[in-house]
C-alpha cells in the first residue's frame, strides 16, 4: 500500500502546502513540525520555482522570497532529511517539470526516494505527457500525483484509472489564492473518480477558513490549504510557526 494512503486512513485529511525556505529554511522546518503536532496528515513541500505558473500572487511572493533567500533544490533536500528524523506522517513535493528536469529526472526522484519523499505533484505536466516522469516515480517507488480540474470531466475516469497516492483536485480554475466561491461542479467529479479508483481524493486551491474546509470534506477524503498558511509566513515571518500550528488544528478540526 502507497504510504500516502495513511494519510486518509483515520478519517478525513488535512494537507497544509509549505513553500521551502520562506522566509528561510529553519523556518520551515518548525512549520512543519508545528503544523505535525496540531493534526495534519499529509505535508506538501513547495520547491520554489522561479516561475511558477500555477501559482497565485500569494505563493508567488513565497518563491520570490525563498529564492532571494538562496534556497536551492538541494537545501530543500537536506531539510527532508533533517525533518525525517522527527516527522512520520507521508511528505510529498510539489514543483514544476523545469526543476526536476534541470536536476536530473532519475537522480532527483532517487534522491526523493532516499530521502522519504512519498510523492511528488508537478502542476506543469498535463497527463499526456506524465510519461516523461513516471517511469522514474515506478522504479523508485514515489509516487506521481494527478490532478484534475472542473473542466477535465470528461477526463476524470481516465486519470482516476491511473492515479497513485491520492489525486489532487483543483477546486476552480485559474492559479491558487484565496477564494469566496468554487467550481459548482467539484461533487460530481469526487463522484467520478469514486466510480473508477479507491485512491483517495483531496480538493485544493482557495480554501482558506473552517466553513469552507467542513464543507469541501464533504465531498472529498481531503482538504488542501495552501495560499492561507503562506499569508501567515508573509505576515509573522520567523515568528510564524505558532500561528501556522493554530490554523492547521482550527482546519482539522472542522473537517474530523
Amino acid at each position: 500500500m502507497s504510504k500516502i494512503k495513511e494519510a486518509f486512513k483515520n478519517g478525513k485529511a488535512f494537507i497544509p502546502f509549505i513553500t521551502c525556505g520562506d522566509p528561510d529554511i529553519e523556518t520551515t522546518y518548525n512549520v512543519v513540525l508545528e503544523a505535525v503536532k496540531n493534526g495534519a496528515d499529509l505535508i506538501e513541500l513547495g520547491i520554489p520555482f522561479s516561475d511558477p505558473t500555477a501559482e497565485g500572487p500569494v505563493i508567488q511572493g513565497a518563491n520570490i522570497r525563498a529564492l532571494a533567500g538562496g534556497i536551492t533544490t538541494d537545501k530543500v533536500f537536506e531539510l527532508v532529511k533533517r525533518l525525517r528524523k522527527e516527522v512520520t506522517i507521508p511528505l510529498v513535493f510539489m514543483t514544476y517539470a523545469n526543476v526536476v528536469f534541470s536536476y536530473g529526472s532519475d537522480k532527483f526522484i532517487k534522491t526523493c526516494s532516499e530521502i522519504g519523499i512519498d510523492g511528488l505533484i508537478i502542476p506543469d505536466i498535463p497527463y499526456e505527457e506524465k510519461e516523461e516522469f513516471e517511469p522514474y516515480c515506478e522504479k523508485y517507488d514515489v509516487d506521481l500525483i494527478s490532478m484534475v480540474a472542473p473542466t477535465s470531466e470528461d477526463r476524470v475516469t481516465m486519470i482516476a484509472k491511473e492515479a497513485k497516492g491520492f489525486i489532487y483536485v483543483v477546486s476552480s480554475m485559474g492559479v491558487t489564492g484565496v477564494r469566496s466561491s468554487f467550481a459548482n461542479d467539484i461533487s460530481s467529479v469526487t463522484a467520478k473518480i469514486r466510480e473508477v479508483t479507491d485512491v483517495p481524493c483531496a480538493i485544493g486551491f482557495g480554501i482558506s477558513n473552517p466553513e469552507q474546509a467542513a464543507n469541501m470534506s464533504k465531498i472529498a477524503d481531503g482538504v488542501i490549504v495552501g495560499s492561507a498558511i503562506i499569508k501567515i509566513l508573509a505576515e509573522k515571518g520567523k515568528d510564524a510557526p505558532s500561528y501556522v500550528g493554530a490554523f492547521v488544528k482550527k482546519m482539522k478540526d472542522a473537517i474530523i
